[in-house]
């Protein structure tokens, strides 16, 4: 019933550019916690986790939603004071058919050139570092997939480096399939057609879901809203559509992988049998957010006073310079009985705690579900901002990868799900630093 109140509540907000975010927000929760329950076995968690921690653990769901809606005003009024007289963007190009505007378009047109020289200068690194295998690169379906962004699990040296070229990388993915979708010029598309063609499927044959989702989402919302003429109800069928195939492929995915590699030819040689045996795995916040709960009960594990959001905050700075640099989740990961091996302190696996179970490991039961809604607030706040200020195309495709990038912090509010955007983010304010001289120059 809170979901729903607040939901509506963000639906009447979406002219002052929170109200999107916002719902996007709620659906997450809808899904990563609500949906645990309907979609996973109750009765097992019943069984190993118990009653009492379960009970906690939808309080603090609860609580989450309730903390969520008192700040997400004051907090979006606080960051955007400026912008606060502006209306939504995206919601004047989706009812207006302002996108089509020549001028809008010029300006679509030259984001593309710079995306594409940006594009091509990765792509050169990308294949110098896999020694010209451009065929396991821009087409895995053909071949072994090869990862010239590819190392350890704890980082060192140049990992930084790497790190970014692959956010990067995961970014223009995204912004390659908004440009195609927001494009009226035929050869802004025809490039953007050719570079998605190139591009996606080294995400799309990969055993990282939430990747796909990254790269391909905000191009189908983009097209479907800002693109496609009908009615909402055209739109929805062919996001109903969407939704299917990607729930199909996601069962392929599952059904294909092993270790940390993707089997190429057993994906598409797969049947129906195969996938029906599976169900997707890690929509299970709720069970995490219980564990945490039970955990804490029993002293087996300690809220670490905001230790893992510093880790968070702190993980920009590269290895080589911080070799004691904090792990993410460690503490975590071990109360979940994961083995601990080498120097550093690499895990046999990483367990995600979920958005608000990662608060409560943090601050506990009380100040937790708290401290992830005011994160939450806060990255609405961001995304409102990209909106208002979206006069400028390129915010549009800042806006519409955070947006799907907010489904992926449902598993753990984490700037190693953020990191596509803040990187985008630079690469638009360069953007908009050299448009703005242009302008100049040409007075």
């Amino acid at each position: 019933m809170a979901l729903a109140v607040l939901a509506v509540f963000a639906w009447n907000g979406r002219q002052a550019g929170w109200g999107l975010p916002a719902g996007m927000v709620l659906a997450t929760v809808a899904v990563w916690y609500v949906g645990d329950v309907l979609y996973n076995d109750f009765g097992d968690y019943l069984a190993t986790v118990g009653v009492e921690s379960l009970t906690s653990a939808w309080w603090q769901v609860l609580w989450f939603v309730v903390c969520f809606g008192v700040l997400l005003i004051p907090v979006h009024r606080m960051l955007n004071r400026q912008l606060l007289e502006q209306r939504s963007h995206i919601m004047d190009y989706m009812e207006s058919g302002r996108m089509r505007d020549p001028e809008v378009q010029q300006r679509i047109t030259k984001m593309g050139r710079s995306l594409l020289a940006a594009w091509l200068v990765l792509m050169g690194i990308g294949l110098y570092k896999i020694e010209g295998n451009a065929v396991g690169f821009f087409a895995p379906y053909l071949s072994q997939k090869i990862d010239p962004w590819s190392r350890g699990q704890i980082g060192g040296g140049f990992s930084a480096l790497i790190s970014l070229a692959a956010y990067l990388h995961i970014f223009l993915a995204s912004a390659f399939g908004v440009l195609l979708a927001i494009s009226f010029n035929p050869g802004t598309r025809r490039m953007a057609f050719a570079v998605c063609f190139l591009t996606l499927p080294f995400f799309i044959f990969d055993r990282t879901r939430n990747t796909m989702l990254a790269t391909v989402l905000p191009g189908v919302i983009a097209y479907v809203f800002l693109r496609l003429q009908g009615s909402l109800l055209k739109k929805g069928a062919v996001l109903a559509g969407f939704f299917f195939a990607v729930h199909f492929w996601f069962l392929i995915v599952l059904a294909n992988r092993s270790g940390m590699s993707f089997d190429t030819v057993g994906a598409l040689s797969s049947n129906k049998e195969t996938t029906e045996s599976n169900k997707h795995e890690g929509l299970n916040m709720l069970e995490e957010l219980a564990w945490i709960d039970n955990f804490i009960e029993t002293n087996t594990y300690v809220p670490n006073n905001g230790e893992r959001y510093f880790a968070e905050l702190v993980n920009p700075i590269p290895r080589a310079f911080w070799p004691g640099k904090p792990m993410i989740g460690l503490d975590y990961a071990v109360a979940r009985g994961q083995a601990v091996s080498g120097e550093l302190g690499e895990t046999t696996a990483t367990i995600s705690t979920g958005m608000i179970g990662q608060g409560v490991a943090n601050f506990g039961r009380i100040f937790g579900p708290a401290a992830a809604a005011l994160l939450m607030a806060l990255w609405v706040a961001v995304l409102a901002r990209q909106d208002l200020l979206g006069d400028n195309p390129a915010r549009l495709l800042l806006y519409s990868c955070g947006l799907i990038l907010t489904f992926n912090l449902g598993r753990d509010i984490t700037l190693l799900v953020l990191y596509p955007f803040v990187f985008g983010w630079m690469a638009v304010r360069l953007f908009e630093r050299k448009e703005l001289k242009e302008r100049k120059q040409a007075r």
